[in-house]
């Protein structure tokens, strides 16, 4: 038989790769789910959350070894008793059984001051929220193109330096800041995000525009259309200045140029895998920005560099013209200096898309009248105890909280399903997507090409059984029904942002996190605090949010480096 030469580089021999494969099962998400326990910043920008592999693919031993070890977690799965009135194809349908989210949209009152003192340094100027910069507009304090300008001036300063931007639209973008200005001028106003400059994650489409999916294989892809969030923001009269850098197909913060910074600290990347939009805000170089979220890709990069970002509730953005990595998992949402901020930006993003079929028509009715204080607060009472690293953090929040009158209600996450191996689905989806690029050998060119890597995931997950991802659909219907009972019973809940497993259980079952600075670790790098609402209940985390905001400074903090 003729012996061919092998193409490819870290790909395994068939007999090798079919073992590897078969053992790797078990490891993306069952060795997670059963031992790991968190999901952290640093495991996200590596997928270890996602694959934990102990052994190399040319140690036979450990092969034999993982793969008696398989047959044992399968078992994980089947512990939980699902009846036959279980429905797999709830998958696709966030919303637990019996519940409709209102659809009687208000006008919203977002409180703005009548008037915001425009600063004399531009660098101050960059650092101001939406919120505020919106009033210095529509007031003509300050014109759209002169703030258009400072901000791309500082794109082109920095973001060489942060690795963090792909695509700059300088000339589109002072265009359309003239042409708002010009509107401004005849008394057509658009709502608080005219003139406000904005970048997107680039793995939404823009019609003319490169969209690379921060992907070698996709670096020169042009998609002929515009991503629904992206035509809803033009509309509302937002100004996009540029596609900022996301890890490669949506993990991490390595992409095909290098490796996004953070502005805190320029030894660490920025994590991902919305690590440029994050970057872009913690710097001053735009004021908001898009991201997107599967399993922590809006919550970590925000926590890595001090900024707010808010995860809306599965179905409520449409994902129409952005890239696909888990269908039953992708969310779209704002990350901004504010939690204010991010409520006028998912104002305009919320609603249904018949381009999209996962949306669901849904009120986000916000207003500053409304009184926090009748909200029902918890909290997760076991992961503010001990002596883990930045607790005390955590645990001033619960004070700033308590000063301002708030009763704080401890309770407990216990599901009674371990959700670890569920998040299989995401491999699997994930693998379906880019089934093309695994098929058509494309993965080679990927900059990460280690064995937890997207090519070796890709191609593992093909080995998932269909009757363990319908088990896992199951399961994954009856945890959306107990957490919706849970959230039933409190309008917000407090937690810290990676303890336990919540960052997995509340993107498998959709529900919405904000997610706020709440100070700095020893090595000074940002934490945060995480808000969780039932589905819908967006409104409830940006009126805590706000609170903790307006009493305390850490959203305000600034990167040395780039405060000037």
């Amino acid at each position: 038989m003729q012996n061919y030469p092998m193409q490819r580089k870290n790909h395994l021999k068939l007999r090798a790769f079919m073992i590897l494969g078969a053992a790797t099962f078990l490891a993306l998400g069952f060795t997670l789910g059963r031992n790991a326990g968190e999901i952290t910043p640093a495991t996200i920008d590596h997928a270890a959350e996602l694959i934990g592999l102990t052994f190399s693919p040319s140690e036979k031993d450990s092969m034999l070894s993982a793969l008696n070890t398989q047959r044992d977690n399968f078992e994980i799965l089947r512990k939980t008793k699902l009846e036959n009135s279980v429905s797999p194809a709830l998958v696709f349908n966030p919303l637990p059984q019996g519940f409709y989210p209102n659809q009687n949209q208000e006008i919203a009152d977002w409180g703005l001051p009548q008037s915001v003192t425009l600063p004399e340094k531009e660098s101050d100027i960059a650092f101001l929220p939406v919120h505020q910069l919106a009033v210095m507009i529509k007031s003509r304090q300050i014109s759209s193109e002169r703030l258009t300008k400072i901000y791309l001036d500082r794109i082109k300063t920095y973001s060489d330096t942060l690795q963090c931007l792909i695509t700059l639209m300088e000339e589109p973008a002072m265009a359309r800041a003239r042409a708002m200005d010009e509107e401004l001028a005849t008394g057509k106003y658009r709502g608080p995000l005219h003139g406000i400059p904005y970048g997107i994650k680039d793995l939404l489409a823009v019609k003319g525009t490169k969209t690379t999916w921060g992907a070698a294989p996709y670096h020169e892809q042009v998609i002929d259309e515009t991503a629904t969030v992206v035509q809803k923001l033009d509309a509302a009269g937002g100004v996009l200045v540029g596609k900022f850098t996301l890890g490669a197909l949506a993990m991490g913060d390595v992409w095909y140029g290098g490796v996004t910074k953070n502005p805190w600290n320029l030894k660490q990347g920025s994590s991902g895998s919305s690590a440029g939009s994050a970057s872009a805000v913690s710097a001053g170089l735009v004021p908001f920005a898009i991201g997107t979220e599967t399993l922590g890709s809006i919550v970590s990069p925000s926590t890595r560099n001090g900024v707010t970002g808010l995860r809306p509730t599965f179905g409520r953005v449409s994902r129409h013209g952005a890239m696909a990595l888990s269908w039953s998992m992708d969310k779209i949402g704002p990350i901004s200096r504010s939690a204010l901020d991010n409520a006028i930006v998912l104002s305009i993003l919320n609603g249904k898309d018949e381009k999209d079929a996962s949306t669901i028509p849904a009120a986000f009715n916000y207003s500053a009248k409304n009184d926090v204080k009748k909200l029902k607060i918890g909290y997760f009472k076991s992961f503010f105890e001990g002596d883990r690293p930045n607790i005390k953090n955590d645990q001033a929040v619960l004070e700033v909280l308590e000063n301002q009158g708030i009763e704080l209600h401890p309770l407990e996450l216990k599901p009674s399903m371990n959700p670890g191996p569920i998040v299989n689905m995401l491999l699997v989806e994930g693998a379906a997507a880019f089934d093309e690029l695994t098929r058509l050998d494309l993965d080679d060119q990927l900059v990460a090409q280690h064995r937890n890597a997207w090519p070796n995931i890709f191609r593992s997950a093909r080995l998932i059984p269909a009757v363990e991802y319908v088990q896992m659909s199951r399961q994954r219907t009856l945890l959306i029904q107990e957490m919706h009972e849970l959230f039933a019973g409190y309008d917000v809940i407090v937690t810290p942002s990676f303890a336990g497993q919540q960052l997995q259980i509340t993107n498998l079952t959709g529900h919405p996190a904000l997610c706020l600075p709440n100070g700095f670790a020893e090595n000074g790098g940002p934490t945060s605090i995480t808000l969780l609402a039932n589905l819908f209940d967006e409104e409830k985390l940006i009126m805590l949010g706000r609170l903790i905001q307006k009493n305390t400074d850490w959203q305000a903090k600034r990167p040395p480096m780039f405060d000037r």
